[in-house]
């Protein structure tokens, strides 16, 4: 993230250390200043390309393999708004394997406790989707549709499957892995885009340039 961090503008305040002097400022970066894509390309797919997550990766390997440059990983992040990592993004096997075992306590609960049941697809004689698969329902679930090739209705009692404890934290995992990630050929508006945001504007008294601001304890993120 070193090259997002670089167009953070910074915000200098009163030191409060004990052998401060009086006239002694501290330089941090505001990080109420936060870079986010304009509405307009969050509403054009087209500038975006659909992306799987591998295995264990994070945001930087993503953004190297996509974008040849892992300093992009805020970019990542941004273009899935995403806000913490820690929830947001798939786990790594490990952490994943570690937070199962914590919920569920054993194998058994695991791997054989049933979490909800799921509804199986069902097509007609016709090739037509009478029942789409994926809908939670009950585990007694029957599904009747009439058939018109055959000119009967027909139940299915099979309609409902049962889905793991395991089967469902993995399809969490498994939604988290597909992403959007902009094409490259509009970095550089995204870059622009952020360097007018990050950037301060006078008519404050905080303001110093566009890259600094100063002051006592008060709001900063203009």
């Amino acid at each position: 993230m070193s090259n997002y961090f670089r167009r953070v503008p910074d915000f200098e305040y009163v030191s409060r250390l004990p052998d401060a002097k009086i006239s002694d400022y501290i330089t941090v970066k505001n990080l109420f200043k936060k870079g986010k894509l304009r509405e307009d390309i969050f509403q054009d797919l087209s500038v975006f390309t659909k992306y799987q997550i591998k295995g264990d990766d994070r945001p930087d390997n993503v953004a190297f393999e996509f974008y040849g440059d892992s300093n992009l990983d805020w970019l990542v992040l941004v273009c899935n708004n995403i806000q913490n990592i820690q929830t947001e993004w798939p786990l790594p096997q490990s952490s994943f394997d570690a937070f199962l075992i914590e919920k569920y306590s054993n194998y058994d609960t695991l791997f054989s406790g049933i979490h909800h049941y799921e509804t199986s697809e069902i097509i007609d004689s016709n090739g037509v989707t009478v029942l789409p698969a994926g809908l939670q329902v009950d585990s007694g679930f029957t599904f009747e549709y009439y058939d018109e090739l055959s000119s009967s209705l027909i139940t299915r009692s099979d309609a409902a499957v049962p889905v793991t404890n395991y089967q469902y934290e993995e399809n969490i995992q498994n939604d988290k892995r597909g992403i959007f990630l902009l094409k490259p050929r509009y970095i550089n508006v995204v870059l622009d885009d952020l360097e007018e945001i990050m950037a301060y504007r006078k008519g404050s008294t905080q303001y110093m340039s566009e890259t600094l601001k100063r002051g006592d304890n008060i709001r900063i993120y203009d």
